[in-house]
């Protein structure tokens, strides 16, 4: 989050949120302000997560956007935690910062369960549902149609979309010009109704719970944009076996599971499987641009994930290894 935002956020912010929402002040609780202020809140015997976030990051357009399709993808019967309305009938509240810019107040339903690491789930019937979950948002995603075309999402591949876009291609070193090959690459890829729509763009396993009865409900649309259904499938694919000792085993037995449920709700020319190694080789690029520029080897502990990924990755990079031998796609 910007310094900046952070400091405009105040009690007499958060108490008109609370206003709007109609919340007493005993049953709110922030729960996380990495890149927006998130809260939990109860009423009327439910569970609710209140997201503050600020206009500087995102228009009122886009997170008309991004509510708008949620609930779309709701009614579509997606496992996605869906937006509600203010007591004012506003999926998007704006509250004034005294700076001329807004807070962006929206509200969810709590998706009920826990992240899988917490939970007994992981497994064969986990990864179909997993995929099932995928392949039902790419087979809605076909026919959506913002209710309003000034809502319209960006495209994946939109410079204000691209992570440290900027910082990659002004430097002139191997791995910007790995960088710009695969986004070239990708960049020159078909557009077709049947293979691009929205995408979630984020959809690993700390964006979503699951209950006790294996029911997944994913959360954090904040980066859907129009993109190819592959790079969702790289995404979940990325994030499953990036820092795994046991990837290169784990691969084919999550994907043919993964795969199996996705093809029980959508239908994906195989060809576009051949296309999931560039955007994940995309990812690792932009999160080790990312991480560097963030932290640094020197700011991250030990034992933490950051690190454990960063270490050996820019030779990895450069030498155009893969994240794992993309085999098990049988491509």
């Amino acid at each position: 989050m910007e310094p900046i935002i952070r400091e405009r956020f105040n009690d007499d912010l958060l108490a008109a949120a609370r206003q709007r929402y109609g919340i007493a002040a005993d049953q709110i609780r922030l729960l996380d302000s990495f890149e927006s202020f998130m809260f939990e809140y109860h009423q009327e015997g439910a569970a609710y997560i209140l997201r503050l976030g600020h206009s500087r990051r995102r228009t009122p357009e886009l997170v008309h956007g991004e509510v708008d399709w949620i609930n779309y993808l709701a009614a579509g019967g997606a496992g996605v935690a869906r937006a509600v309305l203010s007591p004012g009938g506003e999926l998007v509240e704006l509250l004034p910062d005294g700076q001329g810019d807004y807070f962006l107040a929206t509200a969810f339903v709590k998706a009920q369960g826990a992240p899988v690491w917490k939970t007994e789930q992981w497994g064969e019937a986990f990864f179909v549902t997993y995929g099932r979950l995928l392949g039902r948002i790419h087979h809605l995603s076909k026919d959506y149609q913002p209710a309003n075309l000034a809502w319209q999402r960006p495209h994946w591949d939109d410079p204000s979309n691209l992570i440290v876009h900027e910082t990659l291609l002004e430097a002139d070193s191997l791995i910007s010009r790995r960088y710009r090959d695969v986004l070239a690459h990708l960049q020159a890829l078909p557009r077709t109704p049947d293979a691009y729509g929205m995408i979630h763009q984020d959809a690993h396993t700390g964006n979503f719970f699951v209950d006790e009865n294996g029911r997944i409900t994913l959360f954090d649309f904040d980066d859907c944009v129009y993109g190819h259904f592959a790079y969702d499938l790289a995404m979940v694919l990325f994030y499953t076996l990036v820092n795994r000792a046991d990837a290169e085993s784990l691969a084919p037995v999550f994907w043919q599971a993964f795969w199996r449920g996705y093809e029980l709700e959508n239908q994906l020319d195989p060809a576009w499987l051949a296309e999931i190694p560039y955007f994940m080789k995309l990812r690792e690029i932009e999160l080790y641009t990312l991480l560097m520029r963030d932290y640094g080897l020197e700011a991250l502990s030990e034992d933490s994930w950051a690190l454990r990924y960063l270490h050996g990755r820019l030779e990895r990079i450069e030498q155009n290894q893969p994240i794992v031998n993309p085999a098990f796609l049988n491509i």
